[in-house]
């Protein structure tokens, strides 16, 4: 049920980056690598800066990149230290490193910051491999990213921008994808959808999660499967679109929702268009303006309906203009926007918050004691509030479909009641 519509702020949980982590632990340096004073010294931190560096999937074996990560927290940074910084100190920014969405590199560039760099923080860690959760969580790196992966709930050196987007044990389901649909397919009573998902563990936790969401709305799950090889793009979907659009007794259903990235989106809705296919398509992964560049693309996603996890970048407000102003700022010129600009950007306003309330004095543990009971209004990706963050999303969501080359907002902003994660 609906609890209201807000300005400037969105978030949910888009789970296909959700995966079990298989997190590497570390014995650390012997130095100050833990993050407190060591003579006298805060690891990162002098009388005039602040060192933070990335983890960002700039490379990946499907072609899927998140390289503009990196330039949304430079225009967030910049910005910062344009303003005098936090208490005086600029914010002394690395730039991100590759982990090429590799578990063996993602411990390796953890390891590097803070052993080698000796970083105060990171953020941005944008990846769906996050194998150096535990290693950064026991050194006590204060770590901001996207909130999609189990890492980031839970661990209380780790903060997802948006809050925990994961449903775990005991927790609740943010509902912002099903209740968002009802505005665009009139309600959901007797509405059906088939939502599929990659062979791996994240496309299994995606798949029970959200096969729990949409029935809580009031759809009928007439398919559910996590059966695509999570390690190539198929060439033939026919397989795949036989099952689905049939499930509905014989029938297509309403809605085709992928819970997958671009690559495997674009064949899955070409093969489902090509049937004849009328209904809803979506997913939460392909808002990109860059994906317009490609006729082929934009044909393949046209018509469909994407998730959003923060205010649409079409919603003309005061923050979404100055998000474009910073971008374009650090970019050096216009460009287009996406998604992993947001997550940088968002990742790096989170991060100055709490270190702006830490105040001039800042360690580590001046850092948390500031981050315990945070909470601030009005934010592209909800009101935050901590340690709720570290448990549960800050509950918004929106929906945008791409039609006829363009952008445009199908489902507005909203908060949502969460439902009981089972």
């Amino acid at each position: 049920m609906s609890r209201s519509i807000r300005t400037i702020t969105a978030t949910v949980a888009a789970l296909l980056l959700a995966t079990a982590c298989n997190s590497a632990s570390n014995s650390g340096g012997s130095d100050s690598a833990g993050g407190g004073k060591d003579g006298g010294s805060v690891r990162g931190v002098t009388d005039d800066s602040i060192k933070v560096g990335g983890i960002v999937s700039m490379t990946t074996a499907s072609g899927y990149s998140k390289k503009d990560t990196d330039l949304g927290a430079k225009a967030r940074f910049d910005r910062a230290n344009a303003a005098g910084g936090v208490h005086g100190r600029k914010i002394d920014y690395l730039g991100a490193e590759d982990d090429g969405q590799d578990p063996g590199k993602n411990l390796a560039a953890a390891r590097k910051l803070v052993q080698r760099d000796k970083v105060f923080a990171i953020s941005p860690m944008s990846s769906v491999t996050f194998s150096g959760a535990d290693f950064l969580q026991k050194q006590r790196v204060p770590t901001f990213g996207w909130g999609t992966i189990p890492p980031f709930c839970g661990p209380s050196y780790l903060y997802g921008f948006g809050g925990c987007m994961v449903p775990m044990p005991g927790g609740t389901i943010t509902q912002s994808w099903p209740e968002g649909l009802k505005k665009v397919m009139g309600g959901a009573k007797g509405k059906s959808v088939a939502i599929l998902a990659n062979d791996n563990d994240a496309g299994t936790f995606a798949i029970r999660t959200y096969k729990q969401s949409f029935a809580a709305a009031g759809y009928e799950v007439t398919y559910a499967k996590s059966t695509v090889p999570a390690t190539s793009v198929p060439s033939d979907w026919s397989a795949y679109t036989k099952e689905i659009l049939r499930s509905d007794g014989g029938k297509a259903p309403d809605a085709v929702v992928s819970v997958m990235q671009t690559p495997y989106n674009i064949g899955l809705f070409t093969a489902v268009k090509r049937t004849g296919f009328k209904g809803v398509l979506t997913d939460p992964t392909d808002y990109d303006p860059g994906l317009l560049a490609k006729s082929a693309t934009k044909k393949a996603l046209d018509g469909v309906h994407v998730l959003l996890a923060f205010q649409p970048f079409e919603q003309n407000s005061a923050a979404m203009r100055q998000f474009k102003k910073d971008i374009a700022k650090a970019a050096g010129k216009q460009v287009p926007l996406n998604m992993h600009m947001m997550t940088g950007y968002m990742s790096a306003d989170l991060f100055l918050a709490i270190a702006d309330k830490a105040g001039k004095d800042l360690d580590v543990e001046s850092f948390q004691q500031a981050a315990d009971g945070f909470s601030d209004t009005g934010t592209m990706v909800g009101d935050r509030q901590l340690p709720k963050g570290h448990k549960e999303s800050f509950g918004c969501g929106a929906l945008v479909q791409l039609k006829g080359g363009a952008y445009t907002v199908s489902s507005p902003f909203t908060c949502y009641d969460p439902i009981p994660f089972k």
